[in-house]
């Protein structure tokens, strides 16, 4: 069971596990609280065969302002246990064999966007303003930032982020495809549960062989990924989910996958 944190909210919605940063006041900066809950909402997401899909999102008019530094104990020490535990927990979030969206309701800067980095899909409200801005405040990204920034949008652009500490539009972002679909303020709640809902109907075993297949194109050479392809579809031509699949197609009607 994951630490119960007052700062995250859990849901499960139809096979949906949303978790909710619930810290308006602060721009649902990170704490150490909220990373140990997060971490084990996502084990136990990974362990709960009746959650298809996650969504991350924030209460209030930010998604994630980064780390709340003032949550953290005084000492070098307790801030590099900060940061390692930070990057932990986002490479535990990008590590689920499952679909990660990440809901961007608002402000999403420094661990903000790291989080949202980690997600398979990321969604915005309109009025989302989202940016690095390590550099404002003479810090480096910790939980992965420069790395998954420049394999999302490229070096080049990445650099622009990363060394201005500017924020851009989520509007501006999507251009760039760090986000993948923008939605009215007002919309965007009720839009990713839409788009999580779809994602959770589809065979959970073909969701993970893909999310798989994805990640490996980050490095590897072009022989061998189509390889791995072929590979993933000779182990998932014997399972349950690809007979149904067929089956229901040749009978007209909706498939029940069971993720095996």
């Amino acid at each position: 069971m994951p630490q119960h944190c007052q700062d995250v909210k859990i849901e499960h919605i139809e096979g949906v596990m949303r978790i909710t940063l619930c810290r308006p006041d602060a721009m649902n900066a990170l704490s150490p609280a909220m990373l140990t809950a997060m971490r084990g909402a996502v084990a136990a997401a990974a362990e709960d065969d009746s959650v298809r899909c996650v969504v991350f999102t924030g209460q209030g008019r930010a998604f994630c302002a980064g780390a709340d530094l003032s949550t953290i104990p005084k000492g070098d020490d307790s801030i590099r246990q900060f940061i390692a535990e930070a990057s932990a927990t986002m490479r535990d979030i990008e590590k689920l064999q499952k679909p990660v969206i990440a809901s961007l309701n608002g402000t999403t800067l420094a661990g903000g966007l790291e989080l949202a980095l980690c997600a398979d899909i990321v969604v915005a409200s309109v009025s989302a303003q989202i940016g690095d801005g390590h550099i404002n405040f003479g810090l480096l990204p910790g939980a992965g930032g420069s790395v998954r920034l420049a394999r999302a949008i490229g070096p080049g652009r990445a650099r622009f982020l990363l060394y201005s500490g500017l924020t851009m539009s989520a509007s501006d972002l999507e251009r760039w495809g760090l986000v993948q679909q923008v939605f009215d303020d007002d919309e965007l709640p009720e839009r990713t549960l839409d788009l999580a809902a779809r994602l959770a109907r589809h065979s959970p075993l073909v969701l993970q062989h893909l999310k798989q297949l994805v990640a490996q194109t980050a490095g590897g050479d072009l022989d061998t990924l189509l390889a791995e392809e072929l590979a993933a579809n000779v182990v998932h031509s014997r399972s349950h989910d690809m007979r149904e699949g067929l089956s229901a197609f040749a009978e007209k009607r909706k498939p029940v996958f069971l993720g095996r």
